[in-house]
């Protein structure tokens, strides 16, 4: 009995025996002993190994490289940052820790987690072990650019393009800190040799592009833009800098299919560039009268931005033409079928005579009209506008001076948009009746109830 219990006892031994042994070495204890196992990408003997010496040892740098090395082959960057950016910001460098490798790893990890100022220490320190390096000046001239710091941005990447003058990188980074520098010449001359470098670089033909509009050379932009336009990621942005080149040249009809792509192309409503899409777009169909579509812009944008530029007040004006189709088939029609409208609305509201009638471009008719045929008073000049913008007093000073060239007594001038201050006092004194948004809508309602 007495042999048994020890036989048991000696055998207990041999078993906490092997177990310690075993953890012992399952567990490295020192950071020779985790690089071997980093190398054959045994991670999780490392993160044990690592957690275990930093128990102990909280400053051991080489530990906490290792861990933060084996965090990031398994993909959790975040745990990795945490433990890099540690020795990062301690600045201890461990016996088996490679400073370069290491400074331009965590450099990339503070890029990614949005800490430029830090990266940008690391870079500067890179420099400073590495000037001969073109890769560190081009990651601190592009840091600057971001924090808008031009001048050492500028420093920076003509030292990069120094060094390395075939790098395409460099060459659009140069690039983009000129332009946005407001150096346009030189800028040319860099994005065209990243060009060059890189036929396929679409945010180089999309600056390009930008300095080519910003130069009023705008055929030459929309070619340039059209390349950038192939990335789909830049599709929305060289699409709408398309479109405004267009409406720049009053070419609305070319406006209009290029910031229907763009529109098209967008996937996040609130940023920038979307609301003005659509808002470049708005534009385009009201100078088309094509007033649905410019409703439908308005009311998307007004749901993510309200307050955006004239939105709010583009929708009050219109509001009307949601409910009441004589006022939307005036504002949408085409302007023969607008001529043939404002006709009517002459003859069947007011009870007046036409006896000729004239498109006055962009958004006007005008009409001689009379009493009636037996009438001896004097005819009346009538210019109906439906264009969004206010009439002024300079048209009301033109319409008074071609009525008074054709001996008519008085003017009347009716605006879909309403008058200016100015217009309205300069009319008070003079012979030209104003007829106000409210007033034309009445007449118009009377001229469609009448058959």
């Amino acid at each position: 009995m007495g042999l048994a219990i020890i036989i048991i006892f000696l055998a207990v031994g041999i078993v906490f025996f092997v177990f310690f042994i075993v953890k012992s070495i399952a567990v490295p204890k020192r950071a020779d002993q985790l690089a071997g196992l980093l190398q054959r990408g045994k991670t999780q003997p490392v993160i044990k190994g690592a957690k275990a010496i930093l128990e102990k040892e909280p400053k051991n740098a080489d530990a906490r490289y290792f861990l933060g090395k084996a965090f990031l082959l398994e993909k959790k960057e975040d745990l990795a940052f945490a433990e890099l950016k540690v020795l990062s910001q301690t600045g201890a460098m461990g016996e088996f820790i490679p400073e370069e490798d290491f400074r331009k790893e965590v450099a990339q990890l503070y890029i990614k987690h949005k800490q430029t100022e830090e990266a940008l220490k690391e870079y500067i320190l890179l420099i400073k072990k590495k000037p001969d390096r073109a890769e560190y000046y081009y990651w601190a001239g592009k840091l600057f650019t971001e924090r808008n710091r031009m001048d050492m941005a500028q420093n920076y990447l003509r030292k990069a393009a120094e060094l390395s003058p075939r790098d395409a990188k460099i060459q659009f980074e140069l690039g983009v800190m000129l332009y946005k520098s407001k150096n346009a010449h030189e800028a040319k001359d860099a994005l065209e040799r990243a060009l060059k470098l890189q036929a396929d670089n679409a945010q180089a033909y999309f600056y390009l592009g930008k300095i080519q509009k910003d130069g009023k050379d705008y055929s030459g932009a929309v070619a340039t833009l059209e390349k950038a336009a192939r990335d789909p990621a830049y599709r929305l942005r060289a699409m709408l800098e398309r479109g405004s080149c267009y409406m720049a040249l009053n070419a609305v009809d070319k406006a209009i299919p290029d910031l229907e792509r763009a529109v098209k192309a967008i996937t996040e409503e609130g940023l920038q560039e979307s609301i003005y899409a659509r808002y470049f777009l708005s534009m385009c169909y009201e100078k088309n009268h094509d007033m649905e579509k410019a409703i439908e812009q308005w009311d998307k944008i007004h749901a993510v931005k309200t307050g955006f530029k004239d939105v709010d007040a583009k929708l009050s004006q219109y509001q009307d033409m949601r409910d009441d189709d004589a006022i939307k088939d005036f504002m949408s029609a085409g302007n023969q079928e607008f001529e043939e409208i404002s006709k009517k609305l002459v003859i069947t509201a007011m009870g007046l005579t036409v006896k000729s009638s004239r498109p006055v471009p962009p958004d006007g008719v005008e009409l001689v009209v009379i009493e009636d045929a037996a009438s001896r008073k004097p005819p009346r000049l009538v210019r109906i506008y439906r264009s969004p913008d206010m009439v002024d007093d300079g048209k009301i000073r033109s319409i008074l001076d071609d009525a008074k060239a054709q001996n008519m007594g008085r003017a009347v001038v009716m605006s879909s948009a309403g008058f200016t201050r100015p217009a309205t006092e300069y009319a008070e004194s003079r012979p030209v009746e104003l007829v106000n948004k409210d007033k034309l809508q009445g007449l118009l309602r009377k001229s469609f109830s009448k058959k």
